[in-house]
């Protein structure tokens, strides 16, 4: 039996897949459609999915209504340090699903961060069960490459829409070299937004958790800040 537009579309969310479902006023046709699926609505469908905003546009054949149905953002933050302690609550303020992980069992207690979920265990162990997909936002925190380089390897291999990594100008230009030798393009790598953060004049971990979620929230709504 084929399933309803309803049921496609609770399946779609449970499956963190983005669908929009297209209405003609005029007429009341219902389609549903999936990100880079020609619709004839030219890049009136695009830019519904990138803003996350529903909305109404002119076509020749009538009005078009598109509801867009983007699963929920998430935030991958890699490093409980102390920086995500500032970063999680800006984070969940903005309604992002935010996971912390780190193998470094000592950081990731729940009294540092209480309510969270935390996965105490290697990126390349628990990416592949979470999945890296475009409403995803993955940010490195540990300053240790064995844990920073093995997440941003997997994230530059996925659609993920912002990927950030704490340290210096020479801290990435370090990593840069060491990710480029493990074979990222030089494409790939201006990916990664280092130093991490809106150049705010940022002082201390609360201070940088504000330039980091300024700079997601930039990326994701298609501005350059």
């Amino acid at each position: 039996m084929q399933k309803t537009i309803a049921e496609t579309i609770i399946d779609a969310r449970a499956s963190r897949r983005p669908v929009a479902l297209l209405t003609w006023l005029a007429t009341g046709a219902q389609r549903l459609v999936a990100p880079g699926e020609d619709a004839g609505l030219g890049d009136a469908v695009r830019e519904a999915f990138r803003r996350d905003k529903s909305g109404t546009v002119e076509t020749p054949e009538g009005e078009v209504f598109i509801r867009v149905y983007n699963p929920p953002l998430r935030m991958l933050v890699v490093g409980a340090v102390h920086t995500a302690q500032f970063l999680v609550p800006l984070a969940a303020m903005l309604d992002y699903d935010v996971t912390i992980v780190d193998p470094r069992g000592a950081f990731a207690t729940d009294e540092r961060f209480p309510g969270v979920k935390l996965v105490a265990e290697w990126p390349d162990e628990v990416f592949p069960q979470l999945g890296l997909d475009a409403r995803t936002a993955l940010i490195a925190l540990t300053h240790d490459p064995k844990i920073d380089d093995v997440a941003l390897n997997l994230a530059l291999a996925s659609e993920v829409f912002y990927i950030g990594a704490l340290g210096s100008t020479r801290t990435h230009a370090k990593r840069f070299d060491r990710l480029k030798a493990q074979g990222a393009t030089d494409e790939a790598l201006a990916r990664i937004h280092a130093p991490i953060g809106l150049d705010i004049g940022a002082q201390g971990p609360a201070e940088i958790a504000l330039s980091i979620m300024s700079q997601v929230t930039a990326v994701q709504r298609g501005k350059s800040g």
